[in-house]
């Protein structure tokens, strides 16, 4: 039995009203069940397109559509886990999403990284812990001993922030021990299969910045946003430090 299932199976929340006792992270590993399996990862403009396709402001509700969104990659599969539980909570009357929220959340195909939602979420760099930031919606942290399943993931695999990264965007599942070795289970889109779980010798993080929704109510807040996030949007050319990515993402240590 996979780490997901076992949390999912042990956790027992309260979801259908918004309050001190629910779990956002239950809600999370939630959506993760009901996301495909597979469907292969690609970076190139067909996987954007379907991502934005699986993505509606409908008349009154969000829509997601799960499987539309394949062949995928990784920040685009969080970004769905991610407007699923938003859009979950909104069909249970927890949170309000007016038309403008909901149009601010969709993906555009020519959305450069930094620009609107979708745009911080998909950058190089801490894009979701910056939009964490900017909107109040969670926390951000490094201490792997406060991590929890359903928490958001920035996985980086070397020592470079920005223009030169190699960079993963995941929900951490856990951690365990294989053949006496720590390693670190997370669900993404991953290569080459998309869709599904992997496991990683821990060694193999160089750094990672951890994003946990706690406040999704303040996702009304995205249209108060810049249009432009400037050190998100300068990642694709100039590298970043990790004491830019705590500052600016106010990153608990």
């Amino acid at each position: 039995m996979t780490i997901l299932r076992v949390v999912l199976l042990s956790v027992v929340v309260a979801v259908t009203s918004w309050g001190a006792t629910a779990d956002v992270n239950a809600l999370v590993l939630q959506s993760i069940s009901r996301m495909p399996k597979g469907g292969s990862y690609s970076t190139q403009t067909v996987a954007h397109q379907r991502l934005s396709a699986a993505i509606r402001n409908a008349e009154s509700a969000l829509e997601v559509r799960h499987t539309a969104a394949a062949p995928s990659f990784c920040s685009g599969g969080t970004y769905l886990v991610f407007l699923d539980v938003i859009a979950e909570l909104h069909r249970a009357g927890d949170i309000a999403l007016s038309p403008v929220v909901r149009e601010a959340l969709l993906v555009g195909m020519s959305q450069p990284d930094g620009h609107g939602v979708w745009g911080r979420w998909n950058a190089n760099g801490p894009g979701t812990a910056r939009l964490f930031a900017e909107t109040g919606l969670g926390v951000n942290f490094t201490d792997w001993s406060q991590a929890r399943a359903g928490d958001f993931m920035k996985i980086w695999w070397t020592n470079e922030i920005g223009a030169r990264e190699r960079g993963h965007s995941v929900v951490y599942l856990g951690t365990e021990q294989v053949n006496g070795i720590e390693h670190v289970r997370f669900w993404s889109s991953n290569k080459p299969a998309g869709y599904g779980e992997k496991t990683v010798p821990l060694t193999d993080v160089k750094w990672a910045v951890f994003s946990r929704l706690e406040r999704p109510a303040r996702i009304s807040r995205v249209t108060a946003l810049p249009s432009v996030e400037n050190f998100l949007a300068s990642m694709l050319r100039v590298p970043a430090t990790r004491e830019q990515v705590v500052s600016l993402c106010r990153v608990q240590e």
